[in-house]
């Protein structure tokens, strides 16, 4: 795209502020019109790039909050794990206090009952060895002293009984020991299994905090993230703010040049007419081949989606500057005369040309090559405030 030469739009732009008007050719031209025009195209241009990448950083920015969303939401599940842990863990450091407890009590009671059955084992021997050494004069005279037979039969019982009595009391110690000693057996293996829930669940614990920290340092590294992307989005809608304000700026200049160019051209064209009112010669124009085609493709260019009456006012404004001795005296001269049609310095005649005209289009044209001249007007543009003239859809003709 040919670069717009700044020094001659702001040319312009002083003029404006002058707002002088000649009957001389205007000092502001199409061309200077048409640089503004590709001005503000190149900063929309610029604009949307600088939208895409704000858009870009928004996004990149809601997905990080989401992620931070979602890390937030994990520590929340993890500080939660870690109380849970937290109370098993001294639900289980009781247990096993109460449990230790317990495996004392049973120890002391184990203790005594030891030193009881050492003590019935230790009297048993003394009255063993006392029997052993002095025989068993004395139960043979407690049974000798027997005053009947029925007192003999009883003494003889009596002695079995302390016998029996003294071997049940030490079975009965022996069980007792093997009972506390199976129960401190059983309370040490659940204090193992204690302890061992106990190391597991620490071990658990260990491991929340891994990921505690880890968490935690992805959400610090995720806020700084957010933190880096709102100084971007910042920095980007800035430079959005920039281009935009640069816009209005160039889109007010466009619109003072082209108000001052219709004035100019206004002025102009009362000068052509007064000037051709004192000739008032005749005209005559034969069409070329060519001319209907050119014709419609301007026609359509600039007219295409105006009514049909706006078609045939922009046909006549050609054929007006043809029979003008101010412009070039050929259709072709005066749609290629530079700095005259925006779409033949756009190129988008010259599309038109090679992709070809509509039926409508087409039509116009050969019904002002007729003669169907539907206005006087040397010129058209878009509706401007304060330049006199008529209207037809969104063009005036003046």
């Amino acid at each position: 795209m040919k670069k717009i030469p700044l020094k001659r739009i702001f040319a312009a732009a002083a003029l404006v502020c002058c707002l002088t008007v000649t009957t001389a050719y205007a000092d502001v031209t199409q061309e200077d019109i048409d640089n503004a025009k590709n001005q503000i195209n190149n900063l929309k241009n610029q604009q949307k790039d600088a939208q895409d990448a704000v858009d870009d950083i928004n996004g990149k920015k809601g997905q990080l909050e989401s992620d931070l969303n979602n890390l937030n939401g994990q520590m929340t599940n993890i500080v939660s794990s870690m109380n849970a842990l937290e109370s098993q863990i001294n639900d289980k450091k009781k247990e096993l206090s109460d449990l230790e407890d317990e495996i004392d009590q049973t120890q002391d009671n184990l203790e005594a009952a030891k030193q009881q059955s050492a003590s019935q084992y230790e009297d048993m021997k003394i009255r063993i060895r006392y029997m052993y050494e002095n025989g068993n004069t004395p139960m043979l005279e407690m049974l000798l002293s027997a005053s009947s037979f029925s007192d003999f039969l009883n003494r003889t019982e009596y002695i079995s009984e302390i016998n029996s009595y003294d071997r049940q009391k030490l079975e009965e110690f022996i069980q007792v020991q093997e009972q506390i000693a199976a129960e401190e057996a059983s309370l040490e293996e659940q204090q193992k299994d204690l302890e061992s829930e106990q190391q597991e669940l620490l071990a658990m614990q260990d491991d929340m905090k891994v990921k505690q920290n880890s968490v935690n340092s992805l959400i610090s590294s995720t806020q700084a993230n957010i933190s880096q992307t709102n100084s971007e989005l910042s920095s980007a809608q800035g430079k959005v703010n920039d281009i935009n304000s640069q816009i209005a700026r160039m889109e007010e200049l466009e619109k003072q040049l082209e108000i001052q160019k219709a004035k100019e051209d206004a002025a102009r064209m009362a000068e052509i007419k007064r000037q051709e009112a004192e000739n008032n010669g005749e005209f005559s124009y034969v069409p070329s081949d060519s001319d209907l085609y050119l014709l419609g493709a301007i026609i359509q260019c600039e007219a295409d989606g105006e009514p049909y009456e706006g078609k045939l006012a922009v046909g006549s404004v050609v054929m007006n500057r043809v029979r003008s001795s101010y412009f070039p005296n050929t259709v072709s001269g005066v749609i290629y005369q530079s700095g005259q049609f925006s779409p033949v310095a756009s190129g988008r005649y010259a599309l038109r040309l090679e992709q070809g005209v509509n039926n409508t289009c087409m039509q116009a044209a050969q019904e002002v090559l007729n003669g169907n001249i539907t206005n006087s007007c040397l010129y058209f543009r878009t509706v401007v405030d304060g330049l006199e003239g008529t209207i037809i859809g969104h063009h005036i003709f003046y």
